[in-house]
């Protein structure tokens, strides 16, 4: 191979109403809000990632052809104890999709909490066992 992938950068997220998309992610995940590029686009930082929140149908914005939100399956990895998601979830008012289940991530067993975001992307937070 003539080059290797080190780590994901970014997740183009699209969506239908981007400040309701990252107030949410704010709230609920804690992630923080930054606009960048001369076109002052939208993204929602965390750790050393980001993801940009795309506007579905935004002409000025090269993505997918395929701009529709919910189409996303995202895994979270956190310390805090299960217990402590699970209530915060409950405090701001977000339904569990199922879950804590045990499942097996990219470094092993972990339990998982599932739920949906705003335009009906699976959210996955996951523990470490």
């Amino acid at each position: 191979m003539s080059f290797k992938i080190e780590r994901i950068d970014h997740v183009v997220m699209n969506c239908d109403d981007v400040d309701a998309t990252v107030a949410w992610y704010q709230r609920v995940l804690g992630m923080k809000k930054e606009i960048f590029g001369p076109d002052r686009h939208t993204a929602l930082k965390f750790g050393k990632q980001k993801f940009n929140v795309r506007p579905r149908g935004k002409p000025d914005w090269w993505s997918v052809e395929n701009d529709a939100p919910g189409a996303l399956d995202l895994c979270f990895v956190t310390e805090t104890p299960v217990d402590r998601v699970l209530a915060h979830l409950k405090a701001c008012g977000v339904e569990i999709a199922q879950g804590p289940v045990e499942q097996i991530g990219a470094l092993g067993p972990m339990t998982s909490v599932y739920f949906y975001d705003p335009n009906r992307n699976l959210i996955e937070v996951a523990v470490y066992s």
